[in-house]
Parts: C-alpha cells; structure tokens; sequence
C-alpha cells in the first residue's frame, strides 16, 4: 500500500487545494493531508491564517478524497515522516528548483520517499484571496461610493 502525504496550509480552501488533493488521491492507495498549525504557519511564512487550525482541518477532514488529516505542529517535514510514514509526498511545482524544494528532496532521498510536484494553480491562491478580502476591506467614501486610500 502506498501511502500519500500532502501538506499545506489549506486557509481559504479554493481549486488549487482541491487540485492537488485530487491529483494526489490518484498517485496513491491512501491519502493523509497535512494541515499545518498556525503557529507554524506564522513561523513559516510570516502571517497567521485567516481560518483557524480546526476548521481548517475539518474541512479537509470532510473531503471524500482524503483518508486522514495530520496536523503538523513543528515544520520539520523529516519529523512528521517518522510519525506518519508516507511513501510519497506532494507539492506544488511551485517548489520544483527552488531552495526550500532541493532540500526536500535530498531529505526525503535520504530515507526512500518520493517527492512529486503537481501543477500549482496560479490563477487562485490564497495570497491573492487575501488580497481581494483585504481590498474589500478598505475604507469606503460615502460620498463617491468607492474605496479610498
């Protein structure tokens, strides 16, 4: 049986989670989704998630595609492979040639696991969700009907 691993924020879940999850399920026989902690997520990358870690991971958890949810609590990816013990761990191309990518993958070679990179959605992220709630957020002008600043 070869067991999955897709791990990721999953805050504002959109086509691009799905994607991944989906093209995940398809390389293998079960599927754990990683759902990272938000103090990892604002050790990572900087910023806290807009939805909390709970209802992030029941949302994943709901999934038909998904077999179990791990939540991730540190970010050392070699550290949650001891305690799930994946076959293959999935990623966006987005991670394909770049630093943190390299390093993933010598890691994961050093104990037999296979990194496989998938089709990263550019069109919907996250980031640019944020930004759009964030542009709806700003102040409006009665009088014109428009944002200001």
């Amino acid at each position: 049986m070869k067991i999955g691993y897709a791990p990721g924020a999953y805050d504002l879940f959109h086509i691009g989670h799905l994607n991944i999850l989906r093209h995940a399920r398809a390389h293998c026989d079960r599927l754990v989704a990683g759902v990272v902690a938000d103090d990892v997520l604002e050790l990572t990358k900087g910023r806290r998630p807009v939805v909390p870690l709970a209802e992030r991971a029941e949302i994943v958890r709901h999934l038909s595609i998904v077999d179990d949810v791990f939540v991730e609590t540190q970010p050392d990816k070699l550290l949650t492979w001891q305690e799930v013990r994946f076959d293959v761990i999935f990623k966006g191309d987005d991670w394909r040639g770049t630093p943190k990518g390299d390093r993933l993958e010598r890691d994961f070679a050093a104990v037999g696991v296979e990194v496989v990179y998938f089709p990263y959605t550019v069109h919907t992220s996250s980031t640019l969700l944020r930004r759009a709630l964030a542009s709806l957020e700003a102040p409006v002008d009665s009088h014109a009907g428009r944002a200001t600043g």
